[in-house]
């Protein structure tokens, strides 16, 4: 197993939900984190409740600049990276018809620009280290066709489709890239508050699972020897329907 203690890793998306749950997993490993997300307020929340020393950056990950800037800020903080999460996401149901032409740009510009940017801004850093992982929070709906979300789903095979060519291109250069692809998970994307009673009836109905099972998920991804890369984990509610 690779030990991440003292690693540094840059999170898009880090201040609530599966972000949050990701940046609380690697603190707990000793993980020096660089937090990416829309509020000042709220990452600056969570890094105040990390174990690890933590820097925030607030941005919107559909700009270029913002991805460019967080590698450079976890250089000039920390003085190297290891670890890049590209999880900022957005999320839209329904018939295609029903969704505002502008939230489909916005949906598009973050789900799949978003990811392209964030991993083309560390890509030269990780190939001249022969070193690096790269974790892509997909979802299911990146490996079927869900009809009741076609934005969306059509974002996460446009993720998945992204993960596994560039991983081809990595071939040889000692950087690991993989996607960790979830289910319903009950948090703020699909409208659960951390306290919400109906979280714990779904846990109960194998209907639903938390940000934190997927952080572990994650874990796992990272922490394997550094000949294993984990290209695809999905992971699923037990009684979820796909």
């Amino acid at each position: 197993m690779t030990n991440l203690k003292e690693k540094v890793a840059v999170i898009t998306g880090a201040s609530s939900g599966i972000g949050r749950a990701y940046a609380e997993a690697l603190s707990s490993e000793g993980v020096r984190l660089v937090l990416v997300g829309r509020s000042t307020e709220r990452l600056a929340e969570v890094a105040e409740s990390l174990k690890s020393p933590a820097v925030y950056l607030a941005g919107d990950v559909a700009r270029a600049e913002t991805s460019e800037e967080a590698v450079r800020y976890a250089l000039a903080e920390f003085g190297r990276l290891d670890i890049v999460i590209a999880n900022a996401g957005l999320y839209a149901g329904g018939s295609v018809d029903e969704v505002p032409a502008d939230e489909i740009e916005k949906i598009v510009s973050v789900n799949v620009f978003g990811v392209m940017a964030t991993i083309r801004a560390v890509l030269p850093y990780f190939v001249e280290s022969r070193a690096g992982d790269i974790i892509v929070t997909s979802s299911v709906s990146g490996h079927q066709d869900i009809h009741w979300e076609p934005v969306y789903s059509a974002t996460k095979h446009a993720v998945q489709a992204f993960v596994h060519t560039v991983r081809r291109q990595l071939v040889g250069t000692g950087v690991r890239i993989g996607a960790v692809a979830p289910g319903v998970v009950l948090n703020e994307l699909w409208g659960f508050g951390a306290a919400a009673d109906e979280v714990e009836v779904q846990i109960e109905s194998g209907t639903g699972i938390r940000s934190e099972d997927v952080a572990e998920a994650v874990l796992f991804m990272l922490t394997r020897p550094s000949h294993v890369t984990i290209r695809d984990l999905v992971i699923l509610p037990t009684n979820q329907e796909i």
